[in-house]
């Protein structure tokens, strides 16, 4: 497996991308390794596009991810998947969750919303992956555990363990919410087993 050093995490306001992209960063932090990330909070606060970069490596020195170098594209939102996939590397990873938050020029009828996702999105990267993190974590109680379905599917792809994730996770997340985002990530590993 290679190693994936360089993820960019996106979607809408609301999402939890921060805080996905937190617990990513010391993740990496804790292997061992020189992390940074960066935030683009564009129109968060409603409803609007984040993209969030993290990167990893012996010695780091930009926290943003060059066009084309994105190893893995972690999108909680379809179309936010489709509006970065031009940054990938051609050998790259897009995990997707398919939910729909419509933007403005779809919820007016200016635009339609496509149909053909995958398909789409299959242009751009060697695998593509739809996880349903959304529906998985509202069936789990907590619709907002979205994030850690998504952070699951992605440790599945990395050399690190299971129990640094979840440590990591746990210090993260409030201490009411520690159980179901335990839940919703292990769901998100699970979900990349019965998707290969």
């Amino acid at each position: 497996m290679p190693r994936i050093d360089d993820v960019l995490v996106v979607g809408v306001g609301g999402q939890g991308i921060i805080l996905a992209t937190d617990v990513i960063a010391e993740v990496f932090l804790r292997a061992g390794f020189d992390a940074k990330k960066s935030e683009v909070h564009g129109m968060a606060q409603r409803g609007g596009s984040v993209e969030s970069h993290v990167r990893r490596g012996e010695s780091v020195h930009s926290p943003l991810i060059s066009p084309g170098r994105v190893q893995v594209l972690l999108a909680l939102e379809g179309l936010e998947a489709l509006r970065y996939a031009h940054t990938l590397n051609p050998q790259g990873t897009i995990i997707f969750d398919p939910q729909r938050i419509p933007p403005l020029s779809v919820a007016t009828g200016a635009q339609e919303y496509p149909d053909d996702l995958t398909d789409q999105l299959s242009r751009y990267a060697a695998q593509v992956t739809e996880v349903k993190g959304y529906e998985i974590a509202s069936k789990l109680g907590n619709a907002r555990a979205q994030n850690s379905v998504l952070m699951g599917a992605l440790a599945s792809l990395t050399e690190l363990p299971r129990d640094l994730w979840l440590e990591v996770l746990d210090s993260r997340v409030p201490a009411k919410a520690v159980e179901v985002n335990r839940r919703a990530f292990e769901r998100g590993l699970e979900s990349m087993s019965e998707n290969r």
